[in-house]
């Protein structure tokens, strides 16, 4: 029988080594969660989640940790994107990602950068949940397929088939991409241009396609409907340049694994915009201005 020092002194080097295998693996379940939730806050509650669940567990039966963490993780992400379309069905206005800062680490906790960006997220948002999962491990983490099919509890040829399809919705949809420097331009491009509220220039920018979207869940002013359209969509920077910007810094960084521009007053960021481009020029403008999900950049 050990006595109670020993006892406590071991239940503590037990914890203590829990934690460092959660830490050595937890930047890696954040970047799934936050991929299959598009919510940094809600992606730190749900590794707050396994946290806990890992502490709680018999963890001398598990005989590879990161693999136990990577599939509650994914499961806990697979109930919580289910919940959340529900909770999104009377959300007010577009609803769009909760930008993350990913300035010091460009892939999220991924063996690659995929799966991050605003237009990739808005797509990924269209998936059924086990197609999102299947996506994520296998195009930004590289899972091999049998782990996969292990984790979401499926045969390897379902996994496969979920992949390719996810695969084919995401890229039928997505256009051609600029490279990250001309994403960078184009965005400089578009602030310079709709702060002086230049028309030409605004609608030189743009792809015959281009539509604004503007996420201020009801909570600030912004437009509850998408805007289509060139002209359009030029006009609408216009009306409102003068008052607006006044009195707006705006930094540009990388968020989301692409250039992002932040604005601020009197250094209070209160909105983040970006833009996905093609070689036609910008079709999408995305601004993010509902306080609750800039905390992540801010």
């Amino acid at each position: 029988m050990r006595e109670p020092a020993a006892g406590a002194a071991a239940d503590r080097a037990d914890l203590d080594e829990a934690a460092r295998v959660f830490g050595e693996v937890r930047p890696r379940l954040f970047g799934i969660a936050y991929r299959m939730l598009s919510s940094a806050t809600e992606a730190e509650d749900l590794v707050q989640e396994v946290w806990l669940r890992w502490q709680a567990c018999d963890r001398s039966t598990v005989t590879t940790p990161a693999a136990y963490l990577a599939t509650t993780t994914t499961r806990l992400a697979i109930n919580a994107v289910q919940s959340a379309r529900v909770r999104r069905e009377t959300y007010v206005g577009p609803w769009l990602p909760e930008p993350v800062d990913t300035s010091a680490d460009p892939y999220l906790g991924a063996e690659r950068g995929e799966a991050l960006e605003f237009a990739v997220l808005i797509l990924l948002e269209r998936l059924k949940p086990n197609e999102r999962a299947a996506y994520v491990l296998r195009e930004a983490f590289d899972y091999p397929y049998p782990q996969i099919a292990e984790i979401l509890q499926l045969n390897e040829p379902a996994v496969r088939q979920l992949v390719s399809r996810a695969r084919k919705r995401v890229t039928g949809e997505r256009r051609t991409q600029v490279s990250g420097a001309e994403q960078r331009e184009l965005l400089s491009a578009f602030i310079s241009a709709a702060r002086s509220g230049d028309l030409t220039a605004l609608e030189n920018l743009f792809a015959a396609d281009v539509s604004s979207y503007s996420d201020g869940g009801g909570l600030v002013r912004a437009s509850r409907i998408p805007v289509h359209g060139v002209e359009r969509v030029a006009k609408y920077y216009r009306a409102f340049a003068d008052r607006f910007w006044a009195g707006v810094d705006v930094e540009l960084t990388t968020v989301n694994g692409e250039a992002m521009g932040l604005l601020s007053i009197d250094g209070a960021v209160f909105a983040a915009v970006t833009v996905a481009g093609s070689p036609e020029g910008i079709n999408r403008i995305y601004w993010q201005m509902n306080p609750t999900k800039l905390a992540g950049v801010s």
